[in-house]
C-alpha cells in the first residue's frame, strides 16, 4: 500500500486490514512516496514515513518500507513494483489504491507495465457502484487483476485533517493516537 501518507489515518489502516482479509494477503507493506510527480507532499518524507512506522506498530501484518523515500528522483508506481519484485521474486503483489486513484490510472507512468508486476486492490470512495464502473472500464482498458476491496466508503482524508489540525480542531479518532502525538510534538500541519 503506497502514498503520501501525510498524515496516515485509521482509513488507510482499516482498508488495508480489510484488504488483507479478503484476499488473504500474507502482509501489507506501507511505501510512503518520496517525492511524488502528482502531489506536493508538504511535509517531508522521513516525518510521514515515522507516521506510518507508528501508525502500523503491533500489528504483525503491517510492515514499512523507506525505499521511496531514500530516492533522490520522482516516486513512481512502476519502480516501486520493480523493486518489490526483485525483493520479493517467489511473492505475487497486490497494490492497494483507492477510487480516484484508479480513475488517474491513465495519468501514471507505464499503467500497462504496473499491471503486468502487480494486482490492483481498489476501495471505493464514492460509492461501490462508481466502484464497479470504474473497475470495468479499466479493466477493458488495461486487462489485468483490477479487483474491488470490499469495503465501506469512509469520509476520512488527509486533507481533511491537515486543515482540522491547522484551524486547531480535533483529529482525534481519525489517526492513530501515536500519530497525533508526533504531529504535536513536531509541530505539523499547524
Amino acid at each position: 500500500m503506497g502514498g503520501t501518507f501525510n498524515p496516515v489515518h485509521n482509513a488507510h489502516l482499516m482498508i488495508a486490514e480489510l484488504a488483507r482479509e479478503e484476499y488473504g494477503l500474507d502482509r501489507i507493506i506501507f511505501i510512503t512516496s518520496g517525492n511524488p510527480p502528482h502531489k506536493s507532499a508538504l511535509v517531508d518524507a522521513r516525518h510521514r514515513f515515522n507516521m506510518t512506522r507508528l501508525a502500523i506498530d503491533g500489528n504483525r501484518t503491517f510492515s514499512d518500507d523507506d525505499f521511496e523515500i531514500n530516492r533522490g528522483e520522482k516516486s513512481y508506481t512502476v519502480h516501486t513494483l520493480e523493486y518489490l519484485k526483485n525483493k520479493y521474486p517467489n511473492d505475487k503483489l497486490f497494490f492497494i489504491i483507492g477510487e480516484d486513484s484508479l480513475n488517474d490510472l491513465p495519468k501514471w507512468y507505464e499503467p500497462q507495465r504496473i499491471l503486468t508486476m502487480a494486482s490492483l486492490l481498489v476501495f471505493p470512495r464514492k460509492s461501490k457502484e462508481s466502484l464497479m464502473v470504474t473497475l470495468q472500464e479499466m479493466r477493458k482498458r488495461y486487462g489485468g487483476d483490477i479487483l474491488p476491496i470490499d469495503a465501506p466508503v469512509m469520509g476520512i482524508s488527509s486533507t481533511d485533517i491537515r486543515k482540522r489540525i491547522s484551524d486547531n480542531k480535533t483529529a482525534r479518532y481519525m489517526i492513530p493516537d501515536k500519530v497525533l502525538g508526533y504531529i504535536e510534538e513536531n509541530g505539523l500541519y499547524v
